[in-house]
C-alpha cells in the first residue's frame, strides 16, 4: 500500500502473525515528539548541572565570608587591650558580626531579595570593620603590635577572596539565569521548578577589594 510501512508482529502460541500498516505521518510525529522529549531531558540536564555550578560558587563565598568573621574576635581581642579606644566603634564591629553570622542562606533560596538581605548584612560588617580601621589609625600602640600586623595581612588577603569569590558567583549566576530564562529552556524551567537567581550588586568603591591598611595616613 503506498504511502504505508508493513510490520509484522509475531504472537504467543503460534497463533497468526498480525498485519500492521501505518501511515508515515504516524513516524514522523513520533519521531518529533521522541526527538523532543530528548531535547527536554537534555535541557533539564544543563540546568541541573548548572544550578550546581551555583551552589558550589555560593559555598565559596559563604566560606569566604565566615574567614573574616573568624578573623574578627582576634581584632576584638586585640583593640580592647588598648587604652581609651572608641567603645562605640568596637561595639559597632560586634554588633554587625552578629548579625552578619545570624544571616543564614542556603543555596535552594538565592532569590533576589533574600540575596538582597544578605548583601546587606554581610556590607553593614564591612562598613562597621573599615571604621574601626580608620579609628586604629589615632592609635600607634595598637599598630604597633605583631598580632595587629598578621591581622592586617590576613583581612587584606580575606577581602580580597571575598571579592573573587562574589565575582565567580555572579558569573555562574549569570549563566544559570540565562540558561532558565530564554525560550523554550523557560517552559522546561517551569515545569522542573528552576527559578532566578540573584547577583551581589555593585557597591561604591566595588571596582576594587577594600583595602584593610594599618599604616600610617600619608
Amino acid at each position: 500500500m503506498a504511502g504505508h510501512d508493513e510490520i509484522f508482529i509475531p504472537l504467543p502460541n503460534n497463533k497468526p502473525l498480525i498485519f500492521i500498516t501505518m501511515n508515515k505521518t504516524v513516524w514522523i510525529v513520533l519521531g518529533v515528539i521522541a526527538l523532543v522529549v530528548f531535547w527536554g531531558i537534555g535541557a533539564r540536564n544543563s540546568m541541573a548541572t548548572s544550578d550546581q555550578e551555583v551552589k558550589a560558587s555560593w559555598a565559596n563565598v559563604q566560606s569566604a565570608y565566615q574567614r573574616r568573621a573568624d578573623l574578627i574576635p582576634n581584632l576584638v581581642k586585640t583593640v580592647q587591650g588598648v587604652a581609651n579606644f572608641e567603645k562605640s566603634t568596637l561595639t559597632a564591629v560586634i554588633e554587625a558580626r552578629a548579625s552578619a553570622t545570624q544571616m543564614k542562606l542556603d543555596a535552594k533560596d538565592l532569590s533576589p531579595e533574600n540575596m538582597q538581605k544578605y548583601q546587606a548584612a554581610q556590607s553593614s560588617l564591612g562598613g562597621a570593620l573599615s571604621r574601626l580601621m580608620v579609628v586604629a589609625e589615632n592609635y600607634p600602640q595598637l599598630k604597633a603590635t605583631e598580632n595587629f600586623s598578621e591581622l592586617q595581612a590576613q583581612l587584606e588577603g580575606t577581602e580580597n577572596r571575598i571579592k573573587e569569590e562574589r565575582d565567580r558567583f555572579n558569573d555562574s549566576v549569570k549563566g544559570y539565569n540565562s540558561l532558565i530564562v530564554t525560550f523554550p529552556n523557560s517552559l522546561i524551567a517551569s515545569f522542573s521548578g528552576f527559578t532566578e537567581k540573584g547577583f551581589f550588586q555593585a557597591e561604591a568603591g566595588s571596582e576594587k577589594a577594600p583595602e584593610v591598611n594599618f599604616d600610617e595616613k600619608k
